[in-house]
């Protein structure tokens, strides 16, 4: 018993029924659900509870192996589902996790849309959104290195040049992920797959093409188009079209030096 100022008593305060009095009114707030595995009918119906444990970055994509375990995070912006880039570092306590197999085999190949962040001076400058040609080995390779699941990711690749600035046909080139000068960038696919479609052409600005087909040693770098070509002229190995952030690439064209661009992050995005 404790004596306050006016000499009456008060109850025992026990600091341990407080604390579970505090996590319970938490995980009342926040809709925590206790398992750590979810699974991707979890994420496919998002009830308010994985809802908000996405929001606040909880729920990560895991893949282990006999080496590593690496981990991506799955975000929820402006009502579409991101999976970020799978890295080697350690999987929080607070993590709520499914396997990354499972999270990939939710994408359809029909629609895929997958993603680029740029920034430079110092900051994020804006996310370029791609949609990819259906069923091209280039648009696979694209997402293999947007996901990180061969263990090779465009996360903090440079842009590298920018041909013909202010003209027509004006593009910019990027995504060495082995030397990051323009020297690498080896395929990931080396089979064949059947039932493939060949990647496209196109002379349209936002097109996002391989600077050299499958086979040459830097068929992974990309090329997206910032301007039209001019007089009925098509650029090669295209594999998809940006959708949205086609003006933040022509703000890092128009950037004093194009290698201080930098892909500060990358992914896809998932369906709901």
């Amino acid at each position: 018993m404790t004596t306050t100022e006016t000499g009456a008593t008060a109850d025992p305060v026990h600091l341990g029924d407080s604390a579970s009095i505090i996590m319970n009114k938490v995980q009342e707030i926040t809709g925590e659900i206790h398992q750590k595995q979810l699974t991707v009918e979890d994420l496919r119906r998002m009830r308010e509870p994985v809802k908000r444990l996405v929001e606040a970055g909880r729920v990560l994509a895991v893949q282990e192996d006999q080496d590593s375990r690496r981990s991506a995070m799955i975000t929820l912006q402006d009502g579409q589902l991101y999976l970020h880039p799978l890295l080697c570092q350690p999987t929080p306590t607070y993590a709520h996790t499914l396997q990354e197999s499972e999270v990939v085999g939710m994408l359809d190949p029909s629609c895929t849309l997958a993603f680029l962040e740029l920034g430079w001076a110092g900051s994020t400058r804006g996310r370029v959104t791609i949609r990819l040609t259906p069923d091209t080995l280039l648009a696979r390779q694209f997402v293999l290195l947007c996901t990180g699941q061969r263990g090779h990711t465009y996360r903090n690749t440079k842009l590298l040049w920018v041909d013909d600035k202010g003209q027509p046909g004006e593009c910019v080139g990027g995504g060495d992920y082995e030397s990051n000068d323009g020297e690498g960038g080896a395929q990931l696919l080396h089979y064949v797959l059947a039932h493939t479609a060949p990647a496209r052409r196109s002379g349209r600005a936002g097109a996002v093409r391989a600077r050299c087909p499958l086979g040459d040693p830097r068929s992974t770098q990309f090329i997206i188009g910032t301007r039209d070509l001019q007089g009925g002229g098509q650029w090669l190995y295209v594999f998809g079209d940006v959708v949205s952030g086609l003006d933040v690439v022509r703000a890092a064209v128009n950037h004093s030096d194009i290698t201080e661009v930098t892909v500060v992050d990358c992914g896809v995005v998932l369906p709901l």
